[in-house]
């Protein structure tokens, strides 16, 4: 798994050098711990290959958007995809002729990507209707509820726009850190709030207007210079009723009402993928591969499991009784999720997963970064 800044070219190198150590994930690095050797696969649980697609291949934090029963992937060279989570078949395949920088953003019928050309673009059943030029680059997929297309950029602006003509209709602007992350920050719908992550903060906006409601920080900045003091929120998060939990990136994993705005806790994790949970525990990668469980109720951990250390893991997904999560040789690794224990192991294609795994009509559905789709069934 790997991740970056958005910087100077110099500056780049001397983060590299400065997190190696701890992280393990600057991918040429020649002392990168060696991948917890694998135990004989549990198969404690059942998972049969039910279907495979292909996109091309894929290079940006790609979030894998699930609406009623479909799944909506693209890849780098600007192809977009909408398939059928029960049996992988194309319900329309597209290419919007611009290299994609994030996506998907989709609510069933609208669909919005992000190029590295920084347009946003916006199809309807897999027909482009409009593009429009945003003021920087964005990694976080755009949200789409509610009629409208939301943006959240590398500047910290957050954007809305009508989904239907592309019309601007509000921005609200951040003051900018000299340093942001290169991955899918948060960016998600709460009943009639909009939440996103700005710098350690999850902050509430009026999707109306973009005014701010409210402003719950689930870490701060710290250190004496601008890496040291980096703090973003990273996707995926955790969501249970009006409670949303997220990751900072390598400070803390928190959970904030999204009602009240009011931070209920926070921990320190040091990690750089996201969150998933259910309504008794919230479930995260640390950086060095030990997956945690803390209690959702007041953040205490629950359990750690140290069996899939260094092996470059997305972040999970609760899956009935168990977490999923995928790492950078191809393989899906089952969890349990009373105690961290293994329950089994799927192979996809031998390239690194390239995003959290969804679930979707009963089916896992895993993609790969050589463009591989693939939905496993548990049984």
């Amino acid at each position: 798994m790997k991740f970056d800044v958005l910087l100077t070219a110099a500056t780049k190198v001397a983060f590299c050098l400065v997190v190696v150590s701890s992280l393990s994930s600057c991918s040429s690095t020649p002392d990168r711990p060696k991948p917890a050797e694998l135990a004989p696969n549990a198969g404690l649980l059942g998972v049969r290959l039910a279907w495979t697609a292909k996109v091309g291949a894929i290079g940006f934090p790609l979030d894998v958007k699930v609406n009623e029963g479909t799944v909506a992937v693209a890849s780098s060279d600007g192809v977009l995809v909408l398939l059928d989570a029960r049996t992988g078949v194309e319900q329309w395949r597209t290419n919007v002729g611009s290299q994609i920088s994030a996506g998907v953003g989709s609510d069933g019928r609208f669909a919005a990507v992000v190029t590295r050309t920084n347009e946003l673009v916006t199809l309807d059943s897999g027909r482009e209707i409009w593009r429009q030029k945003l003021p920087a680059q964005s990694f976080t997929a755009p949200l789409v509820a509610g009629g409208r297309v939301f943006v959240l950029a590398a500047d910290r602006s957050v954007t809305a726009f009508d989904g239907l003509s592309g019309r601007k209709l509000w921005a609200q602007q951040r003051p900018g850190e000299s340093l942001v992350l290169r991955q899918a920050g948060v960016l998600l719908a709460v009943g009639d709030t909009l939440v996103t992550g700005l710098s350690g903060r999850l902050v509430g906006i009026s999707p109306a207007n973009g005014a701010i409601l409210w402003e719950s920080p689930i870490a701060s900045p710290r250190g004496t210079n601008d890496i040291e003091r980096l703090v973003d929120l990273v996707g995926r998060v955790s969501r249970e009723g009006d409670v949303v939990c997220a990751r900072a990136f390598q400070a803390a994993v928190g959970c904030v009402s999204a009602t009240r705005g009011t931070l209920l806790w926070t921990k320190p994790a040091f990690g750089y993928v996201g969150v998933h949970g259910d309504d008794k525990q919230v479930y995260g990668v640390e950086s060095d591969g030990k997956v945690m469980a803390w209690r959702r109720v007041d953040g205490e951990r629950a359990w750690v499991s140290e069996r899939l250390r260094y092996r470059g893991l997305t972040a999970p997904l609760v899956v009935g009784r168990s977490i999923a999560m995928g790492d950078d040789s191809g393989l899906v690794h089952l969890l349990s999720r009373e105690d961290g224990s293994a329950l089994a192991r799927v192979a996809t294609d031998g390239t690194a997963v390239v995003a959290a795994p969804v679930l979707a009509a009963g089916t896992l559905v895993v993609v790969t970064r050589s463009g591989g789709i693939f939905g496993f069934v548990p049984e």
